[in-house]
């Protein structure tokens, strides 16, 4: 395994790779394949995994390929990259969500931060929320409810990734030109981080979402939409003692607010017999980056 520390400034990046310093800022910023960690000049630092990475990247754009292709092959196909050194496969990021998975069991949050620093510094934002701490908060939900993990467990690995997915949200920038956006979690609900991994999606799209969390009554719901003017709201219900008064809530807005445009998400969904469905199935924005974006591009 190559080193992951910074140490090749852009100008070297770009004598070795023989890529433009402008051509490389404009992929960091279109496409954020890789983060590059920066010194205290403020300068960019780039690692040997990085290197490999814009290597395989460019290989792949020598052969025709466009740059936006590429990294979708690169996130989505999971590629294997070649270079003189043991080869790195893409996979790496399924290790790294176990490793922080048993660190966090452990109680180790030092151990944990240290291998989720070391995934921004290989992988996307995008892929480090979505593949690496959405995967742990699947993993986590599975063993909570196969009585695998006591409540301690549970809740010290939900606190680690509330706050770090929370600490991302907040450092994303906003588009003012795109609508703004409500989330809460249904009535009752108090499981909320797979409805922060998917504002944290709609972040990196660039809206402005007003998160409100858990435990927020209907009248408030109604009185942040008006005072911020939001188009869209979303909302996630993932026990299915809650699916009810979440669908009453869903119907209280759309009559309330006729223009609102309306998301849902949540395990507890998939339980909706054939008449619900048929109903409240143009909400559901399903459970993966492509069905929210294939959802947000239709509605």
């Amino acid at each position: 395994m190559t080193s992951k520390e910074g140490k090749y400034n852009i100008k070297a990046i770009s004598t070795m790779l023989k890529i433009q310093a402008g051509t490389l800022r404009a992929w960091e910023r279109r496409y954020h394949i890789i983060e590059p960690v920066r010194n205290a000049a403020g300068h960019r630092l780039y690692s040997d995994e990085h290197v490999a990475i814009l290597k395989w990247l460019i290989d792949k754009v020598n052969k025709g390929f466009t740059i936006g292709q590429a990294v979708d092959l690169f996130e989505k196909d999971h590629v294997v990259l070649q270079r003189n050194e043991p080869t790195y496969h893409e996979d790496y990021s399924v290790q790294l969500s176990n490793e922080i998975l048993e660190a966090l069991l452990s109680f180790q949050e030092n151990k944990a931060n240290q291998l989720l620093n070391q995934a921004f510094s290989i992988f996307s934002i995008d892929k480090v929320t979505i593949d690496i701490l959405g995967a742990l908060l699947v993993k986590i939900g599975h063993l909570w409810e196969g009585k695998q993990i006591t409540v301690a467990h549970e809740h010290f690995v939900t606190s680690f990734l509330r706050t770090k997915i929370g600490m991302i949200f907040h450092g994303i920038p906003i588009n003012g030109f795109k609508p703004k956006v409500v989330a809460v979690c249904g009535p009752n609900e108090t499981h909320e981080l797979g409805l922060l991994i998917f504002t944290l999606f709609l972040r990196r799209e660039g809206f402005e979402v007003v998160y409100l969390g858990s435990g927020i009554p209907a009248t408030d719901i109604q009185l942040v939409i008006r005072e911020v003017d939001a188009q869209l709201f979303f909302t996630s219900c993932t026990m299915d003692k809650n699916l009810e008064s979440t669908l009453n809530l869903l119907n209280q807005l759309q009559d309330t607010f006729v223009h609102l445009v309306i998301g849902a998400g949540g395990c507890a969904f998939d339980h909706l017999g054939e008449d619900q469905r048929s109903t409240y199935g143009k909400y559901l924005v399903g459970k993966t980056k492509h069905d929210w974006e294939n959802w947000i591009n239709l509605n």
